[in-house]
C-alpha cells in the first residue's frame, strides 16, 4: 500500500481517510445547502430554510441549522460574533484594515470549506497569496480539529514566508500551536475583526471557483477519488487558469514575477 500511494503521489494517512457520515437524507440537505451558500454566502438559517422550502422540501429551521453548524458554515455578513476561537486562546488583531496589497508573501490567508461526497462529505483548508490568488498549500480532513491546519501550514512555510497571515477566528487557527508557529518565523498574525464580513474575501472566491469548476462537477463518490481531484485540479488553477483580475495572468505567474 506505501508503494502504491507513492506511485499515486496520494499520501498514505489520506487513503485511510473515512469521510464524516450523515443519514441519507441528511446527506442530501447538506449538498443542497452547500450549493445555495455557494451561490450566496450571505443566506443565514432562515432564509435558506425558505429556500428549501420553495424547492419542496419539508424541513425546519432547527435541522438547518444544525446541519450548517455540521458543515462550518455561517452567512457573511457583519453581525455581532463571528467564528469563535477556543477557550483561552488568544485573538490577534486585524492588521490590515486600509492596507494596500502591492506584491506576493505581502499577505498570506486561510480558511476551511465543507466538501460533500456521495456517502459522506470531508473539509479542505487551504492557505492562499492575496496578491496572486496562489494557493500556497491545501488540506483535507474529516474533522475540524486542528491537526490538519498545522500540517498545511508547515507545508506552506516550507515554500515561504510571508509578512502577515489572517485568518478568521475559527479554533483551529486561534490555536496556540498555530499562531506560535507563526510568530517563531517571524510572521504577524492578523485575525477578522467581528462584524467584518469581507475580512477574508479572496478565500471565500477561492472556495467557490473550486467547487463550481471541480467539486460539483464530478460529485466525487470516495476520499482518494477527492484527493486525486483536487491534486489535479490545484495545479490547473494555479498554473492554466487565467485570472481576469490578475489581467489574465495566472497566480503562479504573477506569484513568481517577484
Amino acid at each position: 500500500m506505501r508503494r502504491q500511494c507513492a506511485l499515486l503521489g496520494l499520501n498514505r494517512a489520506s487513503y485511510y481517510y473515512q469521510a464524516a457520515t450523515e443519514s441519507a437524507e441528511n446527506l442530501r440537505l447538506m449538498r443542497l445547502l452547500d450549493e445555495e451558500y455557494t451561490r450566496h454566502p450571505f443566506y443565514g438559517s432562515r432564509k435558506l430554510t425558505r429556500w428549501l422550502w420553495q424547492q419542496g422540501e419539508e424541513v425546519n429551521r432547527k435541522r438547518v441549522q444544525r446541519l450548517l453548524r455540521v458543515m462550518g458554515l455561517e452567512a457573511i455578513y457583519p453581525k455581532p460574533r463571528l467564528s469563535q476561537g477556543g477557550k483561552g486562546h488568544r485573538v490577534f488583531p486585524y492588521l490590515l484594515r486600509g492596507a494596500t496589497i502591492a506584491r506576493p508573501d505581502q499577505v498570506w490567508s486561510a480558511d476551511i470549506t465543507y466538501v460533500p461526497l456521495t456517502t459522506g462529505f470531508m473539509y479542505l483548508a487551504a492557505v492562499i497569496d492575496w496578491y496572486s490568488r496562489y494557493v500556497i498549500a491545501w488540506r483535507l480532513s474529516n474533522t475540524l480539529d486542528g491537526a490538519f491546519c498545522l500540517e498545511m501550514l508547515e507545508e506552506a512555510l516550507g515554500q515561504g514566508r510571508p509578512e502577515i497571515f489572517n485568518t478568521d477566528q475559527g479554533v483551529q487557527f486561534t490555536a496556540a500551536a498555530f499562531t506560535a508557529r507563526l510568530q517563531a518565523a517571524g510572521v504577524q498574525v492578523s485575525m477578522d475583526g467581528r462584524g467584518r464580513c469581507l475580512d477574508n474575501v479572496f478565500v471565500e472566491r477561492l472556495w467557490r471557483t473550486v467547487k463550481y469548476e471541480d467539486i460539483y462537477v464530478y460529485g466525487y463518490a470516495t476520499v482518494p477519488e477527492l484527493q486525486r481531484g483536487l491534486q489535479r485540479y490545484f495545479p490547473f488553477y494555479n498554473e492554466e487558469r487565467l485570472h481576469q483580475s490578475l489581467g489574465y495572468h495566472t497566480p503562479a505567474a504573477v506569484y513568481r514575477d517577484r
